[in-house]
């Protein structure tokens, strides 16, 4: 066979190969892939997994068994990735992405993060590659889920739960991350070091400090500097709130009287609500 001859076999079967390919049928998953994300305090969560149904089947004890490593929904294992460090019910956990696997039993189930992002599924799983494992109660459901979900609940402003339903089976754990340290070196760098007297920031500042219940001295001082050089009916709502705490009465009502005429003049009825409940629970 020449030269000539075998370039144009292999370019055949190139073009044959090709031809295949782009002509598949394309169908359905039986599992569709999926991805749910959530900032939970300054970190960025998120999930990729596929979603299996019931389908009239058995699944935990049956088609998912007890006291086995499962890929924590279908085809390739499911994948977890924090943007910054965090903890999860009690254990640390570094920055990354990770394969979320567990075992599931009747009792609880053994929540699993590995290392190992390669597998498909738990085929090849390897205990050597985990980041973290621990244990949560499973529970009951009163609502069948047809198909399994992955969702983020009770949020805080620094944590949350990922709860995991499937069937009348559900599992739930916590994820806490860093805000305070976080947010407090922000402000002892662009406000008490630098003696600001940017507006914006004052308000953050004192924000943040009203809603940890820090120093709420320093916190009014902050406020009353904002409303002075660029008052909003928000600032002012805030100034009301802090000197409620602080236990200034009748400043407080005095701001509250004042962020409501504000926001009036805005038709902002938000925060006209918001200020009538003040004055009302001051009084």
């Amino acid at each position: 066979m020449n030269i000539k001859v075998s370039i144009f076999l292999l370019l055949l079967t190139a073009f044959v190969t090709t031809s295949i390919k782009a002509q598949q049928i394309q169908m359905p998953q039986a599992s569709p892939s999926a991805s749910v994300s959530q900032k939970i305090g300054l970190t960025d969560v998120k999930v990729e997994y596929s979603r299996p149904s019931v389908k009239g089947r058995k699944i935990f004890g049956s088609l998912v068994p007890y006291g086995e490593v499962w890929r924590t929904g279908a085809n390739a294992s499911t994948k977890l990735s924090f943007s910054s460090d965090v903890t999860l019910s009690g254990h640390k956990v570094p920055a990354g992405t990770y394969a979320l696997y567990t075992i599931p039993g009747k009792k609880d189930w053994t929540i699993i993060l590995s290392k190992n992002l390669e597998l498909w599924g738990a085929i090849g799983y390897n205990n050597e590659d985990d980041a973290v494992r621990f244990t949560v109660p499973a529970q009951k459901s009163k609502e069948a889920y047809e198909t399994m979900e992955i969702s983020f609940n009770d949020l805080t402003n620094s944590g949350a739960s990922l709860n995991l339903n499937w069937e009348k089976t559900g599992i739930a754990f916590s994820i806490e991350t860093e805000v305070e340290p976080v947010v407090m070196n922000q402000i002892q760098e662009l406000v008490i070091d630098q003696n600001t007297d940017n507006p914006g920031l004052l308000y953050q500042a004192a924000s943040f400090y009203y809603s940890i219940d820090k120093d709420l001295d320093t916190a009014h001082t902050w406020i009353q500097k904002s409303v002075s050089a660029d008052p909003k009916y928000w600032t002012m709502h805030l100034k009301a709130k802090i000197e409620d705490k602080l236990g200034l009465k009748e400043e407080a009502i005095k701001s509250a009287e004042l962020s409501k005429e504000m926001a009036q003049e805005a038709k902002n009825m938000d925060y006209v609500g918001l200020n009538d409940r003040l004055i009302k629970s001051i009084k």
